[in-house]
């Protein structure tokens, strides 16, 4: 059976792939609503976050012989989680992730961290929105939170991260609560509405909808703040279904070593 970490959408459609291919797969999320192609296609899941602890219970519990980490881009903690779990069980290890983009513009400027974002985008005065959804909203909050800047946050409309914003003290107009994917039309829509002067996003890739976030940037001459990928350096690396079903196959008919 696979221990597969679902943590975006074209992870959750691979969880699909490898269940059509015949495979065994025990997936998890860190939601509810994230589980809801799965629950169609009657892939067992469990939801929450796991630690290492909790995700070699699972191997052991369920007879895991290969973990898939198929979290986000930017789940850095779940990654390495599931590779020392792994490591520990002693079994294979499978990293998915959506490719990343490369941006040539001169309205680009990239960063290294959340906090190095945040430091850099307090000089700015004007409307930032903030792309980056609500784990490390704190860190901005913290830089951010000033007279001359408006600070428009754009997240996913669950319950826990409307009491995050009124935690920090972010008001209800200053908050944009909607799922995504959204249109290049649609980012430059609500650019416009609330008159942005600059963006801060993460390198999501195309799945994550930034190619729309900041072509409509660019083409309005907003500047944006881009969050480059954590540095991790992953076992088994792939960036399509093809590359994980031929590791999966090698693995599990004892062709690849690990």
């Amino acid at each position: 059976m696979i221990l597969f970490l679902a943590g975006t959408s074209d992870a959750r459609a691979l969880a699909v792939h490898l269940q059509n291919q015949g495979y065994s797969i025990l997936a998890t999320v860190v939601t509810e609503s994230a589980a809801d192609s799965l629950r169609e296609n009657d892939i067992p899941y469990q939801v929450g976050r796991l630690s290492e602890n909790d995700m070699k219970e699972l191997i052991s519990k369920h007879e895991i012989n290969v973990v898939v980490d198929a979290s986000h881009p930017y789940a850095e903690e779940a990654s390495k989680t599931a590779m020392a779990a792994s490591a520990h069980c002693k079994i294979p290890y499978i990293r998915y992730e959506r490719p990343q983009e490369q941006y040539q513009s001169s309205y680009i400027t990239e960063v290294d961290s959340y906090e190095e974002a945040a430091k850099l985008a307090q000089n700015h005065k004007g409307t930032i929105m903030l792309t980056t959804g609500s784990k490390t909203l704190d860190i901005f909050t913290k830089y951010l939170m000033k007279d001359d800047i408006r600070l428009i946050c754009r997240m996913l409309p669950n319950r826990e991260n409307m009491e995050k914003c009124d935690k920090l003290g972010i008001k209800q107009k200053d908050i944009i609560a909607i799922q995504g994917p959204f249109s290049e039309s649609l980012n430059q829509s609500l650019y416009e509405q609330f008159k942005v002067t600059l963006m801060i996003t993460k390198e999501s890739g195309k799945v994550g909808s930034v190619d729309e976030k900041m072509t409509a940037a660019i083409k309005m001459g907003i500047p944006v703040i881009l969050i480059k990928r954590p540095s991790i350096q992953y076992e088994n690396y792939c960036t399509c279904f093809d590359e994980v079903t031929h590791l999966l196959g090698g693995f599990i008919n004892g062709k690849h070593e690990f």
